[in-house]
Order: C-alpha cells, then structure tokens, then sequence
C-alpha cells in the first residue's frame, strides 16, 4: 500500500443483512476506488475492510449511515486494519 493510502476495519450493525448490503458497499466502494472487502457475520452485523485514500474512506464510512434501501444502520464502528494483505480489487466475501 502507498503512503498515501490508509485501510480501516469497519463493523456495521443494525439491519444490514438481507437487504442487499454487501452488493451495495461493494458498488459504492468501487465508485470511490476503494479497495477490501465485506462479509456477513454470525451476528446479523456487517463487517468491511476499506482501503484507499483519506478523502475516499471518510466518503464510504459517511455511506456506511445509510446503506442500501431497507437498511437500517445503528451503529459504524471504525477499529484500524489488521496486518495482512488488502485485496486489488474490492470484494465480497461468504
């Protein structure tokens, strides 16, 4: 990753599953040249690994609030990305 790149680990709860989330924030992330992933979790939460410039980061966790029609967000939290690799492209993960 480039200096000018930063990567943020973001948990959404609320209901954020069966309602098409994780197409959503794929779709907003690449309009916003992000990169990462996004996955459902046992809990009914949402989690998303973003990569990308500040500007761009800040734009998706803004997004996160709303989601897709039928969501209803109650909570974004930001924790900082784990060590490891960020994906190319932005994925969805199973």
């Amino acid at each position: 990753m480039t200096d000018d790149r930063k990567a943020a680990l973001v948990h959404i709860s609320g209901r954020v599953q069966g309602v098409s989330f994780r197409i959503w924030t794929r779709a907003q992330a690449q309009r916003l040249g992000l990169t990462g992933w996004v996955r459902n979790e046992d809990d009914g939460s949402v989690t998303a690994l973003i990569a990308g410039p500040d500007d761009a980061i800040a734009a998706m966790l803004k997004q996160f609030w709303n989601g897709p029609i039928g969501a209803s967000v109650s909570s974004v939290k930001v924790d900082p990305a784990p060590p490891g690799e960020i994906p190319s492209a932005f994925v969805i993960k199973n």
